[in-house]
């Protein structure tokens, strides 16, 4: 006890903080992750490219042993001058001495074309299906019949 005669409040431990630096409180997630929102666009459009390419890398397990599919935003303004002007949906790039072979998927050209998921999910399936195919001299329909409906 002090001179006031109330005692002091403990000491908080090291590391256990109950407030953050301008005192309003621990903030949590606005949506619980059980919730269909809780994951943002990007994250499920990630999973659906994680999927589809896994299936492909499964069937082809040696020609695509070192494939990396990587998604980016928005394919860049300036096309390559073999390509036409329209927009890319995804690109294949061949292997070389430093990086092995790639194919880049543009995520906001694919979404904006699909309304539902199961369209979304159709149309990664094809143009990773149309990339891979370009990389080994393969018809897309023959690299995933089942994305062209055979």
């Amino acid at each position: 006890m002090d001179a006031s005669g109330l005692t002091p409040p403990p000491a908080p431990r090291p590391g256990l903080r109950r407030r953050d630096r301008r005192g309003r409180g621990r903030r949590w997630d606005l949506i619980p992750p059980h919730l269909p929102g809780h994951r943002t666009r990007r994250e499920r459009f990630d999973d659906t490219v994680t999927d589809a390419a896994a299936s492909l890398i499964e069937r082809f397990p040696r020609r695509l042993a070192h494939l990396r599919v990587v998604v980016e935003e928005v394919p860049p303004a300036d096309p390559a001058p073999w390509e036409d002007a329209s927009v890319l949906l995804g690109r294949a790039l061949p292997s070389t001495r430093e990086h092995p072979p790639r194919i880049i998927l543009y995520r906001l050209p694919i979404q904006t074309r699909c309304s539902t998921e199961q369209d979304l999910d159709l149309l990664v399936r094809q143009v990773l299906s149309e990339q891979v195919g370009s990389m080994l001299a393969i018809a897309p329909e023959d690299v995933d019949p089942e994305a062209w409906g055979q």
